[in-house]
């Protein structure tokens, strides 16, 4: 009986946040949609992109504000530990250049939003601040756990630059993830519960909470983001999804692991890479489209097979993480 009572006790603990986060984004989304609609917030199909996702285009877009804000709320309401709070801040910061990007392309009408050059800047001034931010204040040590071992490698002063790099390829490696409906909002809520479980098993409770008020979030937002998609996050939501995950990810001392639970967005963003240099160097395609969603669409797989693919890989890419701790 005791332990049952343990047992309900760690699941309420958790419950809340996810149903928190939850119930924000279930009630935000039928406000915000209609909102966003009116204001003629509609996403812009670019004509790089497969020819019959013509019709998206007008989808409202932005949408990623719904699960932030039950996200952050769940967090600032259960979260008292000092480094969850900067990972709550880092990952909205990153939301704020995603918001900035979004408006500047769909209000401002330019397709193309930020430059490259601006989005990285700011980036990583963002993921310079939160790891200075927590070194500086000896909430996080500067070593990271090696996969599979009980090995921690010491990266002494290299732990800024690579925590920097970790957070900027995964923030844009869940942009790029963000393609078709629902998938990086259903993929991060697979990656964001893992990282709750993990949090768990180290004694990291409150980080727990906020990784899974991540999953209540996007789980929220599915809803409305499955497809036929009746609102897209934009690069408001997938920045912050991906800052989110990395902070978590670094404050755990687990952004290899990330790169294991992960697979979907590192293997998103290779299919860019080298698409782009085998087109460079020898004028041929590797794939028939990248990223390697859009590959699976043209071969004929329908976008809800896609998805579900995608997510059953990243449960079993999260499965084997499990024993990587």
């Amino acid at each position: 009986m005791k332990q049952l009572e343990q047992i309900w006790n760690t699941l309420r603990e958790y419950i809340i946040p996810l149903g928190i986060a939850f119930a924000v984004s279930i009630i935000l989304a039928p406000v915000i949609i209609p909102f966003l609609r009116r204001l003629k917030f509609g996403q812009s199909i670019r004509d790089i992109g497969p020819s019959w996702h013509k019709g998206k285009s007008g989808t409202p877009t932005m949408g990623g504000v719904i699960f932030i804000v039950g996200v952050v709320a769940a967090s600032l309401i259960l979260v008292r530990e000092p480094s969850t709070l900067i990972v709550v801040a880092a990952a909205a910061a990153f939301g704020v250049i995603g918001f900035i990007d979004d408006y500047i392309k769909v209000v401002l009408k330019r397709n193309l939003g930020l430059t490259s050059l601006q989005k990285l800047i700011m980036q990583i001034a963002v993921s310079v601040g939160f790891v200075v931010a927590l070194t500086s204040m000896d909430l996080l040590p500067t070593s990271i756990t090696i996969p599979f071992s009980a090995y921690r490698w010491e990266l002494g002063w290299l732990f800024i630059p690579f925590s920097v790099f970790v957070m900027v390829g995964f923030s844009n490696a869940v942009n790029l993830t963000d393609g078709l409906d629902g998938l990086a909002s259903l993929v991060t809520a697979v990656v964001s519960l893992f990282f709750a479980i993990a949090a768990h098993v180290i004694g990291k409770a409150e980080i727990a909470m906020f990784c899974i008020a991540l999953t209540g979030g996007c789980l929220g937002f599915y809803l409305f983001n499955r497809y036929p998609a009746k609102v897209f996050m934009g690069d408001t939501g997938s920045l912050f999804l991906g800052g989110a995950l990395a902070a978590a990810a670094i404050v755990l001392e687990m952004p290899l692991i990330l790169v294991i639970a992960g697979i979907i967005y590192v293997v998103e963003t290779l299919s860019v890479m080298m698409q782009v240099t085998s087109f460079k160097l020898t004028g041929k395609r590797i794939f028939k489209m990248s990223p390697i969603h859009h590959h699976f669409e043209m071969v004929g797989w329908s976008e809800k097979k896609i998805v579900a693919i995608f997510s059953i890989v990243s449960v079993i890419a999260c499965a084997v993480a499990y024993f990587a701790i």
